[in-house]
């Protein structure tokens, strides 16, 4: 079982668990497709950001803005994963 065979399997358990309480799972990996409940999620949202607002991009704009924050995310985690020798060493340039 994938990992978002597994999640489904978990939010089925929630569900039966919480019942009538409305769960939402955003599950968004950086090299695959936001699943379908996601979706639908940014979509509601997107429409009603949309009713207030007026802006009948929002939901583009919603979608992008995700995009640019996994891209910050990835660049931090690359950044991270550099050993500072200076810093480890205790000697300072």
């Amino acid at each position: 079982m994938n990992h978002l065979g597994l999640v489904s399997v978990i939010m089925s358990l929630q569900l039966l668990a919480y019942g009538t309480l409305n769960l939402s799972f955003l599950i968004i990996e950086s090299l695959g497709p936001i699943n379908d409940s996601a979706v639908s999620f940014l979509g509601v949202l997107g429409r009603l950001i949309v009713d207030i607002s007026g802006e009948v991009r929002e939901v583009s704009f919603l979608f992008q803005w995700l995009s640019v924050l996994i891209q910050r995310f990835n660049a931090i985690l690359l950044h991270d994963s550099f050993i500072d020798e200076e810093a480890e060493t205790g000697i300072l340039a």
